[in-house]
């Protein structure tokens, strides 16, 4: 009798926990977690438009693979997110910047290309840093869902409004699913204009900031969260195009920058431990760590054997006889304009530009941790809502 009792009140605590994160019981079977709405912050590795909107739009041949024209992404087609989004059987999450042909009722992107985590006093025009980081970018969703909620409200008194109210409903924002990929920025504009000890001293405030964008979300209602670590940045290959005969031991094995690569490690040993530290703080939210650098330097490492070419063979744009091209339209020292095409078939090419990736590269990353390959805890993201 006692077992029993114990055991209703257990299944009742747990029944009234998973609910409230959007997941099911069904005769005291678990089923994964159901998600309203995706709410993603983070640089151009998941921007769907809005730095297109707010700035020049992304041009021709941008989206050539899968949408057949410019989408917003850097890439040919999908990003990782797009996979994520389409998973959940949601629409591809429309740009919080965009006003044009938007969808914010399963919701919204607030990532943009260029985004940092720490302020910087850069330009977009001069460095290619985005002037909305994080902070801003989680104040941009508070404003997001305050002015719905209030919305909602008022459409409750009209019921034909509110039957195709088009934004998440106010009970839908905890439910949701909240995905930060930021960080590559903050350490690129680090090896641009630091030394790379004042860079590795700097990452500790940059994490106690993360720490406080993700404290803030917490404030306004996120759960659930599923957080990407930075990627091996040392195997960009608009990186490695000006590496000229290298002395031994500046490169890897698989021929990226061990330096570069050692230091965005680092980032990542003190991301996780910040995230240990937010799990202990913040007791009503589930944390998921991803580690995007093991599953993209996996994929570099076994190219071959996954049926791409090289990383170093970027599909478009290219380093000939110390000339850099671009791709898409390109500006010669003369004046001439020239537009470079992309490769004949980029679902072979691992990089797509020599800093973002492919659509199939983005497809064999996300198909890893989706299934929760590279997690801490090993979950897949369908049970990300439930709390270790």
């Amino acid at each position: 009798m006692e077992t029993n009792i114990a055991r209703f009140i257990f299944v009742s605590i747990l029944v009234t926990w998973v609910l409230s994160f959007g997941c099911e019981i069904v005769n005291g079977d678990v089923f994964p977690c159901k998600h309203p709405a995706i709410f993603n912050f983070g640089d151009s590795n998941s921007d769907t438009g809005s730095i297109s909107a707010v700035f020049y739009p992304r041009p021709p041949p941008n989206g050539v693979t899968f949408f057949h024209s410019p989408a917003g992404r850097v890439g040919d087609g999908r990003l990782v997110i797009d996979f994520i989004a389409k998973y959940f059987g949601l629409p591809y999450l429309s740009p919080y910047l965009d006003s044009i042909d938007t969808n914010f009722k399963h919701g919204a992107n607030f990532a943009t290309g260029g985004a940092t985590i720490r302020r910087s006093n850069d330009s977009l025009f001069i460095s290619g840093i985005s002037p909305f980081p994080l902070e801003i970018q989680t104040v941009q969703y508070s404003n997001f869902k305050n002015r719905t909620t209030k919305l909602y409200r008022q459409a409750k008194r009209r019921p034909e409004v509110k039957k195709s109210f088009p934004f998440p409903r106010p009970e839908d924002f905890s439910k949701s699913l909240f995905i930060i990929d930021i960080g590559q920025n903050d350490l690129a504009a680090g090896f641009r204009n630091v030394a790379s000890e004042k860079l590795r001293a700097d990452i500790p405030d940059i994490m106690n900031l993360f720490a406080l964008d993700v404290q803030f979300l917490y404030q306004q209602g996120a759960r659930t969260f599923w957080i990407h670590n930075t990627g091996p940045i040392g195997c960009l290959p608009s990186t490695l195009f000006d590496i000229h005969n290298p002395a031994p031991g500046f490169l890897d094995d698989n021929g990226c920058v061990n330096s570069q690569n050692d230091m965005a490690k680092e980032f990542n040993r003190q991301l996780k431990n910040k995230v240990d530290e937010l799990k202990a703080q913040l007791p009503l939210a589930a944390f998921t760590y991803v580690d995007m650098y093991a599953a993209k330097y996996s994929l570099i490492s076994n190219a071959k054997k996954l049926g791409f070419y090289e990383n170093l063979d970027i599909c478009c744009g290219s380093y000939k006889n110390g000339v850099r091209t671009y791709c898409g339209i390109n500006l010669l020292p003369n004046g001439t304009q020239i537009f470079i095409d992309p490769c004949k078939d980029p679902s072979l090419h691992i990089s797509w530009d020599g800093i973002h990736y492919t659509e199939a590269a983005n497809h064999w990353i996300a198909n890893q941790i989706i299934k929760g390959s590279f997690s801490d805890p090993k979950i897949p993201i369908s049970y990300a809502c439930f709390r270790n």
